[in-house]
This record gives structure tokens, C-alpha cells and sequence, in this order.
């Protein structure tokens, strides 16, 4: 059985509450999820609700950007080779596809893109990569969603007369690379307002800057606004400010207008509705994704700047037939991984996960690292073997710093890096279990009660009375969904079952109808919770949910999706 819950009904300032309750004249339980997105008064909900494009920062705000213009322009005029670098997830590549695009249609001159290898070469810039630059004669590199963290690389590419404009959303350390120009919001001496942009954000406001010293159209921008959006979705950026103006105009326009990769991945994922970020997610994002996990992420660039529909269909099935090994993979390492803490009592015990097995996929140990915190929740690294090395991924759960933990851990360590809830490590096999040792001591001794506790964090609670699709439609506008704007979630109290109509499905799956002595009743779904079964059927019970669409034969009706129930005090 999964671990237990924790509920949490988040704390609100009740002022602004009833402030835009006044100024909207809308319901309390929605004023209270506004407030706890940041919105204040009538001004800000009008911004929340009516996102503009008009509302993105100017460029030339952040720090470099003139100097980077002027080099790229004074590269043009030159007609240096410029090489276009950038990582090998979907941020990364999708950073590639836009800048690569941009330019190829404002130059004319010898531009090439290059994307590491994930297993030969590693994250962020790779001496093979500059050395091929060196090798080909490129002069000039502008590197994408990678390079802050480069500063012995790029010190090599300079020693070799080689420009670098580093694009990168990751934290710098305290020694930031030697590059001609750095753009990264993150640097602590950067106005720029917004911080949280992804990789391909930043790339984005590079050609921005660029179009706007042209003296073209922002349109000529704006139509890489899908591969934008595709980058917030996927790598999990939060979704205020700058980012939901990105990442609501990017899905207006994936869906009204999208390239021609989008669309064909949309019809091979088998999606007949409009687009969301969740499907950006969970349909879009693994396919490109797989390209780097299990062959060579180069493809998934070709991908997004092909532009003839019968080559871009050889290249979607390539992209469809990584991710269909990557499942099967990614099923059979979890089966193993799970199968392992089972059998193992000493494990049970345990405050942290590490697991260690050479044949393992490098590709989707982080995958499977998340999958056993659904089923232990804990601190959790899965390493495998690659190079001679033990190599993995960590990922961590509320409130616990993993990489802190593993930096403590670092003298018995070859590489490692990474942030506050996912990290890598490469050390020498025979440290693995000495490593195993002292990473449980380091999380037993700072792990904190609450942290082993997974937690809801419930919105507001409100009665079944509220539950119509008058408010599904108001929470429809919150949307696009994400970190910092996730789903509402509800908290509704003393709940019974419906008439004995509350059953399983499939053994697995908890259906229920439940209604409250006010009368109104809701249908809903809780899947994989079939072991809350008595606990509906006996009632009355409390309920945490979100607001669900249910599409059966065109008909569509409201319904919850069910996060977690408990008996009612």
C-alpha cells in the first residue's frame, strides 16, 4: 500500500480575499485560489485572466544581451561559422530547433547546430563538441539551456579562438564561465524582472532582441512561440509571469497554427482534442525526450526544423519508436527495482533509497527514481554502470534538499551536480556501497518527520453544492496549469456514498458517487485507489479532489478526479 497522507489547507491572507470578492463579485473559494496565486486586486485578476504578449519584458533588459546582438550581427556581417549548441532534453532541443530557425532565415552563411551525445559526451558543453567546432572552423558558438556551468570548457573554446554566448536558466556558481556574453536571469547581478524563464525562453528573448534591433516584426518570433511553450511544459519551469504569457500564447498557437513536427507528434500520440500543457507533458515531451534517452537527441532537432511532411513522418516514427522502447525499458527497470525493496527487509527500514545495478538504462534510471518515490517515499538515487563508471539519478521528495545531501557525500564522488530535487553522480563502482552507507546517514540525521510524509496541499474546501460547471468554467481560465498555478485542488468534508453506487473498476480503480445531505451529488474517479474502498462505502468521508471533464460518445460531463479520501472525524 502507498504511503499515508498529509492534508494541508494552504494559509491565505483573508484581507485580499474578501478585497476581490468586493472588486470581482465572484465566489469566496475562487477569490482564495486567486490570492494564493499572487493576485491582489481587480488589476492583477484582469492580467491573470487576459494574458498579453504585449506584457513581456523587453530583452535588452537582461545583462549581455546588447553584447550578444552586437557579436551575433558583427558574426553575420563577417560571415564567420556560427554553431549553434545546446542540450539533449526537450528544453534543450527545442532551444536548438528555435534559435537554429531564426537565423537560418537572417543568415545566409555557414551555420550547423550541435547537441552532445547524453552517454559519450555528458551534460552541458563537452570538449567534443569544441573540438569539432575547432576541427570545422566555427569561430563562434551560442550555447542553449547549457554553459553556466562550463567555465573550464569555454575557457578551452576561447583558448582555440572560439566566441561563446552562453544562454542558460540554471543557477551560476560563484565562478561563472569566461564567455564573450552571458544571458541567464539568474545572475545575481542581472535586472532582468522575471527569473523562471526555461532554456528555450531564454533563446526565445535572444531572437526577440534580435528581431526588435532588425527592425522586423515580432511575429517572426512569435511563431516559435509552440516549441516555447512545448520547453515550459516539459521541463517544469513555474507558470507565472512571463512563463504563463509564453505558455498561454504557445498553446493558442499549437493549436490554432502549429509546425508541422507538433502537429504530426499530436496525431501520432493519438490526440483528437485541443492540446494542453498536460498533453504537452505526457504526450509530446516523452517522444522528444526519448530521442536523447535511448539513440541520439540530434534527431529530435531535425525533427522540429524539418519542414518537408513525408521526410517529417520517417522522423516522428523514429521519435515514436525511441519512446516505445523507452516504456518498455522504464517497465521492466521499476518491475526489477520494486521486486528488489520488496525482498529486502533491511531496506524497509531505511530513510533513503540507493539502488545500484550495472545492466540498468542510463536513460531512465531518473524515471524509475520517481516511480519508487510514489511507492516509498523517500529520498531515492538509482544508479547503473556506464564507462567503467556507477552513474545515476537522484530524486527527492517535499522539502528535502538532495543535492545537498549528496554534496556532503562528494569525496567519494567523481562528478556530481544537479538541484534542490533532482541531481546526477558518477564515482568509482567500488565506492557505490560506501556511498550507500553514508548518503542513509546523511538523510536519517536531516530528514525531518514531515518530510517523510507525502503531502497534499489542498486550495480551499467548499461543499458538493459548488460543484457545477459554472465554476469548472471559471477554473478553465486559471489554466495553462503548472508549477506556481497547478490544478485547483478541493477539500469537501463529510461525504457519503450515493446509494451503495460507489464501486471498483478493474480491481484497481475506485469509482464513486457521492453526495452530502445538502443533496447534490458527483460522480468521480480515483484511479489506482481501489484500497479506499470501505472507506467510501462505510461513510461519511472526507474527499480532496480537482474538477474533471468527462468525454464519452461527444458528450461531456463534469465529474472529480479523486486525490485522496479519509473517514470523516
Amino acid at each position: 500500500m502507498k504511503p499515508e497522507k498529509r492534508w494541508t489547507l494552504k494559509p491565505v491572507d483573508e484581507e485580499i480575499v474578501n478585497t476581490l470578492s468586493a472588486a470581482l463579485n465572484i465566489q469566496p473559494a475562487i477569490c482564495r485560489i486567486l490570492a494564493l496565486r499572487g493576485v491582489k486586486d481587480y488589476e492583477t485578476a484582469k492580467l491573470f485572466f487576459r494574458p498579453e504578449l504585449s506584457q513581456l519584458h523587453d530583452p535588452f533588459l537582461m545583462k549581455g544581451m546588447k553584447r550578444a546582438v552586437d557579436r551575433i550581427c558583427e558574426a553575420m556581417e563577417w560571415h564567420e561559422r556560427i554553431m549553434v549548441y545546446g542540450d539533449y532534453d526537450v528544453d534543450g532541443t527545442t532551444s536548438v530547433a528555435l534559435f537554429y530557425s531564426f537565423l537560418k532565415k537572417n543568415y545566409d552563411g555557414p551555420l550547423a547546430y550541435y547537441i552532445p551525445h547524453r552517454y559519450r559526451e555528458g551534460y552541458g558543453i563537452s570538449k567534443q563538441g569544441i573540438d569539432f567546432a575547432h576541427g570545422n572552423g566555427y569561430t563562434f558558438m551560442v550555447t542553449l539551456d547549457c554553459g553556466i556551468k562550463s567555465v573550464e570548457m569555454i575557457a578551452y573554446a576561447q583558448s582555440l579562438g572560439i566566441d561563446v554566448i552562453v544562454c542558460d536558466h540554471h543557477l551560476p556558481d560563484a565562478h561563472i564561465p569566461p564567455a564573450y556574453a552571458i544571458l541567464n536571469p539568474k545572475q545575481s547581478d542581472c535586472k532582468y524582472p522575471y527569473k523562471e524563464l526555461s532554456g528555450c525562453g531564454i533563446g526565445f528573448k535572444l531572437a526577440s532582441a534580435l528581431a526588435i534591433h532588425w527592425k522586423q516584426p515580432m511575429e517572426t518570433v512569435y511563431q516559435y512561440l509552440d516549441l516555447v511553450a512545448t520547453s515550459i511544459a516539459a521541463d517544469i519551469v513555474p507558470m507565472d509571469g512571463e512563463n504563463r504569457i509564453l505558455a498561454f500564447y504557445g498553446i493558442k498557437r499549437i493549436n490554432e497554427s502549429p509546425c508541422l513536427a507538433i502537429s504530426t507528434l499530436k496525431e501520432l500520440g493519438g490526440v483528437q482534442k485541443a492540446l494542453s500543457i498536460s498533453d504537452l507533458v505526457f504526450v509530446i515531451g516523452p517522444r522528444v525526450n526519448a530521442a536523447g534517452r535511448m539513440d541520439d537527441a540530434r534527431k529530435a532537432v531535425e525533427f522540429f526544423i524539418e519542414t518537408d511532411p513525408e521526410k517529417i513522418q520517417t522522423l516522428a516514427a523514429a521519435l515514436h519508436s525511441d519512446n516505445d522502447d523507452r516504456k518498455e525499458v522504464d517497465k521492466s527497470t521499476t518491475e526489477e527495482a520494486l521486486a528488489i525493496m520488496q525482498e529486502d527487509e533491511n531496506m524497509w527500514r531505511r530513510k533513503s533509497t540507493v539502488l545500484y545495478r550495472p545492466h540498468w538504462h542510463k536513460g531512465v534510471v531518473g524515471i524509475v527514481a520517481s516511480r519508487l518515490i510514489d511507492h516509498y517515499y523517500r529520498p531515492t538515487i538509482m544508479l547503473t554502470s556506464a564507462n567503467g563508471k556507477a552513474t545515476g539519478s537522484a530524486r527527492s521528495v517535499s522539502g528535502f534538499n538532495i543535492y545537498e545531501a549528496i554534496h556532503e557525500c562528494r569525496d567519494l564522488l567523481d562528478n556530481y551536480g544537479g538541484h534542490f530535487y533532482a541531481a546526477g553522480m558518477t564515482m568509482a563502482e567500488d565506492r557505490v556501497e560506501e556511498f550507500i552507507t553514508r548518503f542513509e546517514q546523511i538523510v536519517s540525521s536531516t530528514i525531518t518527520p514531515e518530510q517523510e510524509i507525502p503531502e497534499i496541499e489542498i486550495d480551499a474546501e467548499i461543499s458538493l453544492a459548488l460543484v457545477k460547471p459554472a465554476l469548472n468554467n471559471i477554473l478553465k481560465q486559471f489554466e495553462p496549469f503548472g508549477p506556481a498555478n497547478m490544478k485547483p485542488v478541493f477539500i469537501t468534508r463529510q461525504v457519503y456514498d450515493y446509494q451503495g453506487k460507489s464501486n471498483l473498476v478493474k480491481d484497481i480503480h475506485l469509482r464513486i458517487v457521492a453526495n452530502q445531505q445538502n443533496g447534490s451529488i458527483i460522480e468521480g474517479i480515483g484511479f489506482n485507489m481501489g484500497d479506499k474502498y470501505n472507506i467510501v462505502r462505510d461513510g461519511p468521508f472526507d474527499m480532496v479532489y480537482n474538477l474533471d471533464e468527462n468525454e464519452y460518445n461527444g458528450t461531456t460531463r463534469l465529474q472529480v478526479r479523486v486525490i485522496d479520501v479519509r473517514r470523516s472525524i
